[in-house]
């Protein structure tokens, strides 16, 4: 057998609040959801973290061939005095790769005492998934107001999620911040051990059809209160709450912004695809093909105009709605100077509030080392290059943390702060003990 990792990590409600001292019982199983190993018991520490531990998977040769099952599985208990307790089930386990669950708790108001259970269903390429119907790529945009031009493609804050077909109104929405949104899909669509050149290639397609969602008002214009669905049938594969991968992961937060257009097009390219094997999509980006060619060497440029076209072109959305201060357009590294690093240093020492390992560091604008230090004891817990360097992605995940932990921003999750209640995604022999959850529609 070969060996894949786990991390676990906690956070409060829909901050980044971390919680310590959460207990971490995690149960390998077998297809079957059947315990085939002993329990690993955990505890969360400072970050709202757990060690990394080393579980055994399939051989790597399970995820290079149509098929077979490329992941093992495993069940995580998650709890701590004053949160309601949460269980996953059927984590997916990669070899040579981090599988990372993201838990954030729901306190506990005394009245709801039983588990949020949350079952990951199996990856889109060994799944039982509809197959994409097809749209016109090209789609009508919204009428400007007034004399406003319709504005080029902004990176939304959040994404607002629909758990089934358009047209269930029985269905939950998940208000999902937008970059969780896409490395969600990706650990739904494809492998993480596939090669990068077709992993990054198959983020940007997945990055141009959501970004063409919101930005054709696609669902909102039918006078739904959402931006895209769940069903493979209309858009891409979604599970609400699964673990996502460190390589995807890093992947996303390098290239969220970046998306493919057709050359005089204003409007993202709605990159429709399939996989290839059960379903064959002409002039569509097959997810096995992409992988194939992966393995050759091309680039993720090559793989997207073998499958769409030379008329294409990689186009970096000018604004990131939810961040306070944009990327100031170069790296800062020591010796930089300016409004900038005053910008980062100010946040990592908001940051270093909930997170004390953090070192806090003189609001200066002047990048020493320490400023770079700090940066990289941030980096080191947050999943990103230990550089000491703050490129693109280390900047916007600075923010992003910045955000949650001071709460600048909040959940935008309603049309009309209409309460209601969803359960979580369960197996059928849970039901009866799920617990209601409140969501705003």
């Amino acid at each position: 057998m070969a060996k894949g990792a786990l991390k676990v990590q906690c956070f409060s409600e829909d901050t980044y609040i971390p919680v310590n001292k959460a207990k971490i019982i995690i149960t390998p199983t077998g297809i079957d959801g059947v315990a085939i190993g002993n329990n690993i018991e955990l505890y969360t520490n400072s970050w709202g973290a757990t060690e990394v531990i080393d579980l055994e998977t399939p051989p790597i040769k399970n995820s290079q061939t149509p098929g077979l099952i490329p992941y093992s599985f495993a069940d995580i208990t998650v709890e701590r005095d004053g949160y309601i307790p949460v269980l996953v089930k059927g984590a997916q386990i990669y070899p040579d790769r981090v599988a990372f669950q993201k838990i954030n708790f729901t306190n506990d108001d005394k009245l709801t005492r039983q588990q949020i259970i949350i079952d990951i269903p199996a990856n889109v390429q060994v799944g039982n998934y509809p197959a994409k119907i097809p749209e016109a790529e090209e789609k009508p945009l919204p009428k400007p107001q007034g004399t406003v031009v319709l504005p080029q493609p902004v990176v939304p804050e959040y994404i607002r999620v629909h758990a089934g077909v358009p047209d269930d109104n029985s269905a939950p929405n998940y208000t999902i911040p937008y970059k969780e949104y896409i490395k969600n899909v990706a650990s739904c669509e494809i492998y993480s051990t596939w090669p990068e050149t077709t992993i990054r290639a198959n983020v940007y397609a997945i990055i141009s059809f959501t970004l063409n969602r919101v930005y054709t008002e696609w669902y909102r214009g039918k006078g739904k209160n959402f931006d895209i669905t769940s069903s493979t049938a209309y858009d891409h594969a979604f599970s609400y709450g699964r673990n996502i991968y460190e390589n995807i992961g890093a992947i996303v937060d390098e290239i969220f912004s970046t998306y493919i257009k057709r050359d005089g097009a204003k409007q993202p390219l709605l990159t429709q695809y399939c996989d290839g094997v059960n379903v064959q999509c002409p002039n569509w980006m097959t997810q096995w093909g992409s992988k194939y060619l992966g393995d050759q060497g091309k680039t993720p440029y090559e793989i997207l105009t073998y499958f769409y076209g030379d008329n294409i072109n990689l186009t970096t959305a000018p604004k990131v709605n939810g961040i306070p201060k944009s990327y100031p357009g170069a790296s800062l590294t020591i010796g930089s100077t300016g409004e900038a690093v005053k910008t980062i240093q100010s946040q990592l020492n908001d940051i270093a509030k909930a997170f004390p390992l953090i070192p806090k560091v003189a609001v200066d604008g002047i990048y020493n080392q320490a400023t770079a230090n700090s940066v990289k004891v941030f980096q080191e817990n947050f999943n990103l290059s230990n550089t000491g360097i703050v490129d693109y992605a280390t900047w916007y995940r600075i923010s992003d943390i910045y955000v949650g932990v001071t709460k600048i921003a909040e959940l935008r999750c309603y049309d009309g702060n209409s309460k209601k209640i969803f359960v979580p995604p369960t197996i059928s022999a849970y039901e009866d003990d799920i617990p209601k959850v409140p969501y705003y529609i």
